[in-house]
């Protein structure tokens, strides 16, 4: 998914107008999904809690106080600060969260705590003294959604005895505090130009839609399938009363299949009904990613003729039976459902790939309402368009042993998807069993075996006696297995090639390796981490600048830097033809005194600068009115946007072009 943001307005330089102002120009992009709430309860005696309570908006999240172990770039946790007051209170214990168990966390790849929705915080103290008692809270926390995550965020609170609720502390803005924010900002020129908003352009839905289209094609060449068309089509164009009703009724038969593949995916919106996030739990649940595990399998070696899955024939016999009796709109639907009963063996597989994608998805049961559309489509067609055009029935292959071959073919595939899900679990729990070169040595096995397979040198139960001369359809799908055989080889390697890009996403991340080898980043490129410096090199060296506002906890960053910019064309853009200025976000190195100041936030509220990259994430939100990492803009030394800036873009094709461009409009 792809954004990009508005640039609205530079900052001026004042006084307290300066601060007013900013709140009046907030935008959209500044991104604030955690309001807190803290009170004091009373439990009995001297006894009281300190209830936190972080009300967090939908497809947020903040993380555990306690890291989590076993990652390279792991989440920030967040923190609680308590004034030390000895002589009013005490505190007792440690301040204890809500119990939830870990998740998988697709952003970190890793079995994370973290807290969404209302979740609540609460420490225990003794009061000693109640007329002096007043417990400061300081709140160090970073919120992050499936795509990005937001710089750290620290809010303080006060409360004591009587208060109903603690009030943020707001910080009285100095002179110098406006001062020194001030002269974070710097005169953008060309904003006006490129500040429309482009539109989120979200195609998750279409895309799952062409490959539930895409899986329907290829379960319509299976065996369970394909002979159904000739055989159906004929039933209703030739044993109809007239051509008219006997089209009608094909066409009839058709929508219904369609129906009935949209309604199979009904259940899973009662679900994500009464739990929007019960759906990514589930495709995150350890024993249920090992059950998809095993099905697959069974799957696999039941399309490699070892045995049958099918539905309980009674099932469809009572469909039969029913279509027979009742006839004739809806004996037709109970016709559609016996045939849905009936090709379950061989379209189950297909069907099962699609919902664990979707349940690995952010769209949910509304992906899988797509996905299924476009299975459900992809079967019905036919029916409708051979009753329309019967002569086409000619021009079908025949039913042989190829049919038994796309079998093969699918349980191939359906052995490598299995091992997917394995894979899942085994990063949720830490396991080690199968590291990135592992899971691609199997998918190499796979690749191979189906070659074989496909030349005639291994056999499976129903093959047909073997054939002198290779077909001419295993031939081409042969040498593609072969050409993918050999594309995996290099992800066995510890070397610049294991980077498999054709199949992001798939294997384990490249840190969860063998050779325990890290993500580094940015590439061995020279990056200033220090804007005043790079724009001094820009002026230097007549070479324009690329802004990456980033962060050390920022996985899209890195995966960008991994996926996008190692990209020869893409990393040879930026090394020779930018001046790459780097600046993090979330670095918690501490500012000195005098560089240490207040900021009135565009949300609200006021946030104290006080570390690297407190500064770094103000000089964002004050000059680009954005908050999110990555985030990238090109201009000149004298401040010039070269064109619009943007953020987490994986298509590196999309993101050579936006290079280029700015170094053409620099030129020009």
């Amino acid at each position: 998914m792809k954004k990009i943001f508005l640039i609205l307005f530079i900052l001026g330089i004042g006084t307290t107008v300066f601060a007013q102002d900013f709140i009046n120009n907030g935008n959209q992009d500044y991104l604030d999904p955690v309001k807190w709430e803290v009170e004091l309860e009373h439990e009995k005696d001297d006894l009281y809690t300190i209830k936190l309570t972080a009300d967090i908006e939908e497809h947020w999240h903040i993380y555990s106080q306690y890291e989590a172990a076993n990652i390279e770039i792991p989440p920030l946790p967040t923190e609680f600060t308590y004034n030390d007051s000895p002589d009013s209170y005490e505190l007792i214990g440690e301040t204890t969260e809500p119990d939830v168990p870990p998740y998988y966390d697709p952003v970190f790849e890793a079995d994370i705590v973290f807290f969404g929705d209302i979740s609540v915080f609460k420490q225990r103290i003794r009061v000693i003294d109640k007329d002096s008692l007043i417990v400061r809270v300081e709140i160090f926390y970073s919120a992050c959604d499936d795509e990005k995550c937001l710089p750290p965020e620290i809010k303080t609170f006060e409360i004591g005895i009587g208060d109903a609720k603690a009030k943020e502390t707001m910080v009285e803005l100095t002179e110098l505090d406006l001062e020194r924010t001030a002269a974070l900002t710097i005169d953008i020129k060309g904003k006006e130009v490129y500040e429309l908003v482009e539109e989120e352009e979200d195609k998750s839905y279409l895309t799952i839609f062409l490959l539930g289209f895409i899986g329907g094609l290829i379960a319509l060449l299976t065996p369970c399938v394909f002979p159904m068309i000739p055989l159906t089509v004929s039933f209703f164009t030739k044993g109809a009363k007239d051509k008219k009703k006997g089209l009608r009724n094909a066409i009839l038969y058709g929508l219904f299949i369609f129906i009935i593949y949209l309604l199979l995916s009904l259940p899973f919106h009662l679900l994500d009904s009464l739990d929007p996030e019960i759906l990514n739990n589930i495709s995150t649940n350890v024993t249920l990613n090992i059950i998809f595990f095993l099905i697959f399998l069974a799957f696999a070696f039941s399309f490699f003729g070892y045995y049958e899955i099918t539905l309980p024939s009674s099932w469809s016999s009572k469909m039969d039976d029913k279509a027979s009796s009742i006839g004739g709109i809806i004996g037709i639907f109970f016709m559609a459902l016996t045939l849905a009963i009936v090709s379950f063996s061989c379209t189950g597989p297909i069907l099962g790939s699609l919902l664990g994608g979707s349940l690995t998805s952010d769209g949910g049961a509304m992906q899988l309402t797509f996905g299924m559309g476009g299975f459900g489509l992809a079967l019905a067609l036919p029916f409708a368009l051979f009753a329309l055009f019967p002569n086409w029935l000619n021009s079908l292959p025949k039913s042989g042993g190829w049919l038994n071959t796309v079998k093969v073919v699918l349980g191939f595939i359906e052995l490598g998807l299995a091992f997917k899900f394995l894979s899942n679990a085994d990063l949720v729990e830490h396991w080690g069993l199968l590291k990135r070169e592992i899971f691609i040595g199997i998918w190499i096995l796979c690749a191979l075996g189906m070659a074989l397979y496909l030349f005639g040198v291994i056999r499976f139960p129903h093959d047909g006696p073997k054939q002198k001369r290779i077909p001419r359809g295993n031939l081409l799908v042969g040498i593609l297995s072969l050409a993918f055989f050999i594309y995996l080889l290099p992800g066995l390697t510890n070397s610049k090639y294991a980077n498999l890009k054709l199949l992001s996403g798939f294997p384990p991340p490249l840190f969860y390796s063998i050779y325990d080898k890290g993500t580094s980043a940015p590439l061995g490129l020279n990056a200033y981490k220090d804007f005043e410096e790079g724009v001094d090199a820009a002026k230097t060296t007549g070479k324009p600048i690329m802004l990456d506002f980033t962060g050390w906890a920022c996985v899209n960053c890195r995966k960008m830097e991994e996926q996008v910019w190692s990209e020869e064309a893409i990393f040879k853009t930026i090394n020779e033809e930018y001046i790459l200025i780097s600046l993090y976000v979330d670095d918690r190195k501490l500012l000195s005194e005098e560089e240490q100041f207040n900021f009135l936030k565009p949300s609200g509220g006021v946030k104290q600068i006080m570390t690297i990259g407190d500064k770094w994430a103000t000089f964002q939100t004050i000059n680009f009115q954005n908050n999110s990492q990555p985030y990238y803009v090109l201009m000149d030394a004298n401040m010039n946007l070269l064109n619009k800036p943007t953020a987490y873009t994986p298509d590196a094709d999309e993101y050579l072009a936006w290079l280029e461009e700015g170094l053409k409009n620099f030129k020009e």
